[in-house]
């Protein structure tokens, strides 16, 4: 498997012919794949998923299969985009892909601001994408997009999620709202939050990593 990250959080997985899409969100290039399988969205949030977006993708792969939470379903609803709900504990198969769902609920940005559905994705066994959570999936992970920068984002709080998920090797995702002086501290602390055992790649939009 490889993956490829584009802007901000979303991502293309490629095994084989067979595509998965995650969080096609409105800060990102427009998503011109084909071989799409499956899109994962994590939650509802434009950043994440746009009608615009899911649209480009299924009208060029109309036998993709979209899911996510159930959050996700009734934000889709009235753009006419079909949803398969997942949650917490959840396991699909999409041609060459496994998935397992992990987490139920976003992160919370501030008490005025509504929690909205969140559910991570562990991919193939080995990559895991928490969407905005710091949920830890219980399960060894080999691979972990990491989000370095968020309005519910927390530094301390940030490295002590990946030293508890202690994946073998992580890259950050989730960049938009940092300069490059800010990404840079953050994807400072992100290597020190792995320690020794684990391995910080820094991806590009555009650039890929076999895991």
């Amino acid at each position: 498997m490889e993956v490829t990250k584009l802007e901000h959080a979303c991502q293309v997985v490629t095994d084989g012919e067979a595509r998965l899409v995650l969080d096609p969100g409105g800060l990102t290039r427009p998503v011109d794949a084909t071989g799409v399988v499956a899109v994962v969205v994590t939650h509802e949030h434009p950043d994440h998923v746009t009608p615009e977006q899911l649209h480009r993708i299924l009208r060029a792969n109309p036998g993709a299969v979209v899911l996510g939470p159930a959050g996700v379903a009734a934000a889709l609803a009235d753009a006419g985009l079909p949803v398969e709900v997942v949650t917490d504990g959840d396991h699909r198969t999409v041609g060459p892909f496994t998935l397992d769902f992990h987490g139920a609920r976003h992160n919370v940005i501030h008490a005025s601001v509504p929690v909205v559905d969140n559910t991570g994705v562990l991919v193939g066994g080995r990559l895991f994408h928490p969407g905005d959570a710091y949920t830890v999936p219980g399960v060894p992970v080999e691979v972990l997009a990491a989000p370095v920068g968020a309005p519910w984002l927390k530094v301390a709080e940030m490295m002590d999620w990946i030293a508890a998920v202690a994946p073998r090797r992580a890259y950050p995702v989730h960049e938009a709202t940092l300069s490059e002086v800010g990404f840079g501290m953050h994807v400072d602390r992100q290597r020190e939050a792995l320690g020794d055992g684990g391995d910080l790649v820094v991806l590009r939009p555009g650039e890929s990593l076999t895991i």
